[in-house]
Order: structure tokens, then sequence, then C-alpha cells
């Protein structure tokens, strides 16, 4: 089914729009965190491994400070463009601010295909990148982290060079890095984890069990893989999941520890045995009780909302269902779980790797995952009482949360000059 491309940035100021209508907010204040705070864009030319030189285009948006540093992720990806990272900026705003940690929010972009790249390629593309954003980023300034085809090694490229500009080590700049270098652990699924966490508060706010029900997973990278495993290990029966490369379905439950297997060797969850290929609409409007969408924005839209089976569905995904899929959704009494609540597990843990970088004092994964599903738990249960007492969705909940707590942070500070 062909969907009309849909603005991401048009999107978030919707959603903007809606939650500062619905809180009375002050005009101004509206009008301020509908614009981000710094937009930067760079020039990356590369020598490659043939000796020709190629630009590569960059971005970084940092959406909000008011609450403290910018965070937020870094993607390589083809179809990245200037709205669709500064949407994903304001998106992290709010996230941070649900789930109550010191951020605003940023993100960053730059226009290349991994897979088309060598290795060798895709470093000086990180290095060059990352000397470009030398004056913007650092621990008290703004912290990237990994997001869509970047990785703990792009991390440990952006930490060096950083590094390298500065003089001296500086593992805070980053978050998502390998251990040797200053990351933490429980970082590598801590989005996944987080998405099982809200998942199963989900089901008992509803009295619905997640042993047994039936899960679709669309999308089967970091977030996705790590939600199916969590949610897996919970007793909850994953039926579905697609990659880049399609869908597959069990109607009896896929093995994931045994599918996880087959994609570090192969890459793709094509062929796994006892499983038939399904497409992407098919495994979005197939038979399940919960759909995970983990894969990229604008996924859900008013052409196949209607014809979502799931009752519940959580974000793992940064933005993938339309304003106009969600009133059709709303509508249909299916509960939605909003990315800016169900997938802030990542940030959440990048947060606790930020804290152990600038105290240089490291915590173990236990404490780490027992702190995690605190916050998240935390979160869901001041979101959900919002969402009781103004009898309003969850992600209309998350959003009057999220802005009213950026918004009274930036009424505190005032403007300077």
């Amino acid at each position: 089914m062909a969907h009309t491309k849909i603005n991401p940035l048009e999107m978030a100021r919707e959603q903007l729009r809606q939650a500062a209508e619905r809180l009375k907010l002050d005009p101004s204040l509206h009008e301020k965190l509908k614009y981000p705070k710094r937009t930067l864009e760079v020039a990356i030319p590369v020598k490659m491994d043939d000796g020709t030189l190629r630009v590569f285009e960059g971005y970084r948006v940092q959406h909000n400070m008011d609450r403290g540093p910018a965070k937020g992720g870094i993607r390589f990806h083809p179809s990245v463009d200037i709205d669709e990272v500064t949407a994903l900026a304001m998106w992290m705003t709010w996230k941070c601010a649900v789930v109550r940690l010191p951020y605003g929010g940023a993100k960053g972009g730059v226009i290349c295909d991994p897979s088309k790249l060598s290795q060798g390629e895709l470093e000086r593309i990180t290095r060059r990148y990352t000397s470009e954003l030398k004056l913007i980023i650092g621990p008290e300034k703004d912290i990237p982290a990994p997001d869509v085809n970047t990785n703990a090694s792009i991390m440990g490229w952006m930490m060096d060079t950083h590094s390298m500009n500065m003089g001296y080590s500086v593992p805070g700049v980053v978050t998502g890095k390998p251990l040797e270098v200053g990351g933490s652990r429980g970082r590598v699924d801590a989005t996944g984890q987080g998405v099982a966490y809200v998942t199963e508060q989900v089901c008992l706010k509803l009295g619905k069990p997640l042993q047994g029900a039936r899960v679709a997973v669309q999308g089967f990278g970091n977030v996705g893989s790590h939600a199916a495993r969590c949610i897996h290990q919970m007793g909850g029966k994953v039926v579905a999941v697609s990659d880049v490369h399609g869908g597959i379905r069990n109607e009896d439950g896929l093995d994931i520890p045994r599918l996880i297997e087959q994609v570090s060797k192969t890459r793709s969850i094509i062929g796994f045995p006892g499983s038939r290929e399904c497409n992407n609409e098919e495994l979005l409007t197939g038979d399940c009780d919960i759909l995970v969408p983990a894969a990229l924005e604008s996924q859900i839209t008013a052409q196949n909302a209607a014809a979502i089976k799931a009752s519940i569905i959580v974000e793992g995904a940064n933005g993938p269902t339309t304003p106009e899929a969600d009133v059709i959704l709303e509508k249909r009494k299916v509960v939605l779980a909003p990315d800016i609540l169900a997938n802030a597990g990542g940030v959440t843990v990048s947060y606790f790797e930020w804290v152990q970088d600038i105290q240089s004092y490291f915590w173990e994964e236990d404490e780490i995952r027992s702190r995690l599903k605190t916050i998240m738990v935390n979160a869901f249960d001041e979101v959900w009482s919002m969402s009781q007492k103004h009898k309003v969705s969850l992600r209309s909940a998350a959003m009057m949360l999220g802005v009213a707590r950026v918004a009274e942070a930036a009424k505190i500070r005032g403007l300077y000059p």
C-alpha cells in the first residue's frame, strides 16, 4: 500500500499544538517551544577508498536546553533531512522531561547509506562530522548517542575525535560507547528493555496477561530485537517480526533467541525455519494482541490504522504513528503507549552512562536494570494518571506532562538578554 509522505516536523508541531491547547499554555511559551534553539548544517568532505572525494551533508539540531544539556542520537540514513532531525530533537525534549531526566532534546544525522560504505569510509565520515560539531557538543553542552545505523563503534570514534580535538580524554561527550572507553553496562538493550517494561505495565493496567499474548514487532534492529527478546522472556508469544528485507510469521510463536542468532550470522530474518514470509502491511495489520512498531517514523497512518487488529500498541520507534492515525486508533479504543514514554529506556541508561563517566565510578548491571525499571514504571504511572484525570489518550497525557515540565523550566529561567 502506497502512503503519502508525511512531514515529521509538521507532525511534531501538531502534537505540541494539541498539548499546548489542553494545558492552556501561555501562547508565548508555545511559540518558543515550536522552534529549535540551534540548528547546524555541515558539509562533510571525505576521501573514499577509490581516491575520489565525496561531500556528505550532516545536521545537528538542539531543540531545547532549559532543563539541562541537550541529548539525542545520531542517525546515518539516506532519508535524513533537516525536518526529520528537527522533529526528532523536539520529541527528545518531551521524552527526557517525561522520565524526569535533566536534559533537553537534540538529534543529529548524516545523509548516507552505511551499507554501501567500507569501515574506513564510515570512520572518516564519523570523524569529520564530529570535528564539525566540536563547538556545540560536550558533556555539559550536548551529548550524542547511537540511533538508526549507528552503534558503539561509531560512538567510540566520536569520543576519540572529540578527545583528540580537546587534548584529553572526554568519555562523557557521547553515550552508547564500548565498555572499555567509558560505556555503561545494560546500554545496548536498554531501549528494547524499556519497551518491554512499558508493555508489561500496559497489560497490568488493562488486566490482560502478557503471558501468552500474541505480539508483532516491526523492525528487528537494536530496539526491536531486544524488545522481542525481553517480551519473549516475559512469556509473550512473538508471532511476527520484520526487518529491511521483509517479514516472517509463525502463529505458534517464533523462537526469538534462535532468530537473533540467525540475524547475527546472516543479517536477515528471512528464511528462518518454521516461519512463512509476510510483507510490512501484513505485519502491521495481521492478527495479534500487541503491536510494537520499532522501525522508522510514519508507519501507522490514516491509510492502515483502521485495519490494525492489535488492541495494544507500544511504540519502539520515534514517531511511528501519524496524528491522523492516532485519531482513528483512539476512536477504536486501541491503547497506545507513545514513543516519548515507551522508548525512553535508551536515553535513561544513556543518562546513567553520562553520570558514571562524570563520576568515574561505574555501576553493576543489576543496579542499572533496577534503576531503569523504577524510572520507566514511575513515568508510566504518571502518564497513566494524567490520562485518567484528563480523560485523554496516553500520547496526549505524555505530551502534556513533557510540555508542561519544559514550559515550567522555560518560565522559571525567563529570557536572556
